[in-house]
């Protein structure tokens, strides 16, 4: 309803549809999109649209979002009040708005000279990372022709047509554009450049810039000192982890591609796998990017780490014991975490389960490895690559069997093995 930007990702429904908590699933590449200022001839406006065009009947605009693809209007269950209360709230604090509201302004007098709203891409060098934005850093309105700013990092947005435009994801306001509710004052996210906070106990590499995966972690903590808005943020919340995961892959395939003549593929023999493929033709054979078995889920990862299980089965044998190992929502560990914000369920909280989670898995694992239950261990292989594999075998619907340990459940408690 507020969102600046569409999320260009095919969304799942349909798995909400079973019993079971709430899951955000998509299918495809993640990208953000942003049109034009002003709708074309007869289409409603939508997403950046709305901030700018009829905003006299605004709230009655936003509210028929959800009634567009109906045959009657219904009750939505849409809060007007609420609506008002956030449109008021958005134009008091959010940068981002405000620019487009002096867009609209100026569209609606007689300016009569192409206008376009510039986004920019950093803010002032001069302003900390996580101080209170201002307009004039964030975007900027070009009246008249601005045709030398075409190969500029910023984000330029026509006053009508041009088409949809994708947004990097490596613009600071990439975030802020498509989730405004959790970032109201319109604070810039993610950049290039932005250095570690030098302490005693952090060890600074030779990069000494913070990489786009230590930049999400860093904000899906949960901190005394600092608002709670994105952790609140529901199912909402599920969706911007969802897109910085996929960001942060896209980020990893960007590296592999800019780099792949470094990464020495021309070692990989492409024409014999070419020809055991069955391309004969070398006009089908086209320039090939090798993803290295340092990207988890590639090829080249999944084979070594296969090979790397056969050859463990072929000198010491095959492997006595499958054990699945779920989690339990209602751990204590998992319930003391949700008691900082009260009302938090579980499933609004993925972050929390899977951490939990991982623990007791490795905690599990180190067990067995230790021999406190079966003798120690003669080998075993990388706990992540086995939770790969078990999550491709359920995804594909494979038979997968099943052990109990019962001489490791006092150890585990309410964990079903």
């Amino acid at each position: 309803m507020f969102a600046f930007t569409s999320l260009g990702a095919k969304i799942d429904t349909g798995i909400n549809k079973e019993p079971g908590p709430y899951v955000f699933k998509i299918n495809g590449q993640v990208h953000h999109q942003i049109g034009s200022l002003l709708p074309d001839e007869g289409k409603p406006p939508m997403y950046a649209q709305l901030y700018i065009f009829d905003t006299e009947n605004e709230i009655q605009n936003r509210m028929s979002i959800f009634d567009r693809d109906r045959e009657c209007d219904k009750d939505n269950g849409v809060d007007k009040k609420i609506v008002e209360g956030l449109v008021r709230m958005f134009d008091e604090s959010n940068e981002l708005v405000k620019s487009f509201r002096a867009a609209r302004d100026l569209l609606g007098g007689s300016q009569v000279q192409p206008l376009r709203l510039r986004l920019l891409h950093d803010r002032s060098k001069e302003a900390p990372q996580y101080s209170a934005p201002a307009g004039s850093e964030i975007a900027g309105l070009i009246v008249g022709d601005f045709s030398e700013d075409k190969k500029s990092p910023d984000v330029i947005i026509q006053d009508r047509g041009g088409g949809l435009r994708r947004i990097s994801n490596l613009h600071a306001n990439y975030m802020a554009l498509q989730y405004p509710i959790m970032f109201p004052y319109g604070e810039q996210g993610f950049k290039l450049g932005i250095k570690y906070n030098c302490s005693g106990t952090l060890r600074v590499g030779v990069r000494g810039e913070v990489t786009m995966l230590e930049y999400y972690a860093f904000r899906l903590q949960q901190r005394r000192c600092e608002a709670t808005t994105l952790i609140r943020g529901d199912r909402l919340f599920q969706q911007y982890i969802v897109d910085a995961y996929a960001s942060v892959e896209e980020n990893r395939l960007r590296y592999i591609v800019k780099n792949n003549k470094n990464l020495r593929s021309e070692v990989y023999k492409g024409i014999e796998d070419a020809l055991l493929k069955g391309d004969v033709d070398g006009n089908n054979v086209g320039k090939k990017v090798i993803l290295p078995a340092s990207f988890t889920g590639s090829k080249r990862y999944m084979i070594q780490n296969y090979q790397d299980a056969m050859a463990i089965c072929r000198f010491y044998g095959p492997p006595d014991l499958f054990i699945t190992f779920t989690c339990n929502p209602k751990w204590q560990e998992i319930a003391d975490a949700l008691a900082f914000i009260p009302g938090q369920r579980p499933d609004a909280r993925p972050d929390i389960v899977s951490r939990v989670f991982k623990l007791k898995v490795d905690e599990l694992v180190s067990e067995l490895k230790k021999g406190t239950y079966f003798g120690k261990a003669q080998a075993g292989m990388s706990i992540s690559f086995l939770a790969h594999i078990f999550c491709c075998a359920l995804q594909l619907n494979t038979p997968l069997s099943l052990s109990i340990l019962q001489k490791a459940q006092p150890m585990l408690g309410r964990t079903n093995v």
